[in-house]
């Protein structure tokens, strides 16, 4: 498990889905997915806190995505006050997004060394093409294999999501990725954990 420095040493990013089936109620205790994002959402900023005190960035999207910087616990009501679960899941586009915001602060002198990016979604991308080019390409910017983790977390029992999600995980660098970045947590991994337990495990992973 990595110690307190290690782990102070990166920055955090939380990309979530609110596409329209976010609202299904499936989940342990009976709530629906958004509001298990919430709760997990709200756990992990606590956590980061208590070694980044700036906070983490949080992006929410479907058809389009919106970010959120500096986000503390105290900021994540308001996050899912503004945001209904709504649209289609433009994966591609917010990862993107997250990447490049990366290397860009990488760039500037103004990143860590290095960024975990966690994704909580629960269906197939709209264009699986597109976000497996976003991930080989961000590998492609990489100098060191640890720069950056990407863990895929699914929410629900989607069979060809989960399928695709494990291809990100095994089978990238078949595909010209540089580092194998990606990480996938589905329902059955999950066993009796909640979303907000996988999600602080992905941080110490």
């Amino acid at each position: 498990m990595p110690n307190f420095e290690t782990l102070q040493n990166r920055d955090y990013t939380l990309i979530l889905d609110k596409s329209g089936s976010m609202s299904t109620n499936d989940q342990i205790g009976g709530g629906s997915r958004w509001e298990a994002a919430q709760e997990s959402t709200l756990a992990l900023a606590r956590k980061c806190e208590q070694f980044d005190p700036d906070g983490i960035t949080v992006y929410t999207f479907s058809s389009r995505f919106r970010r959120y910087e500096n986000v503390t616990a105290s900021k994540v009501a308001q996050i899912f006050m503004e945001n209904d679960p709504v649209g289609s899941t433009n994966l591609a586009a917010v990862l993107r997004d997250a990447t490049e915001d990366y290397f860009r602060r990488k760039a500037t002198g103004q990143s860590k060394t290095g960024e975990t990016i966690l994704v909580i979604t629960d269906g197939e991308p709209d264009d699986r093409r597109a976000v497996i080019e976003a991930i080989v390409q961000a590998t492609q910017k990489m100098e060191r294999d640890e720069e950056l983790a990407i863990s895929f977390i699914q929410v629900g029992s989607d069979a060809s999501a989960t399928k695709f999600l494990k291809v990100l995980d095994d089978q990238l660098q078949s595909v010209g990725a540089k580092f194998d970045i990606c990480d996938t947590v589905t329902m059955d991994d999950m066993a009796d954990m909640s979303l907000a337990e996988v999600l602080l495990n992905a941080i110490v992973d």
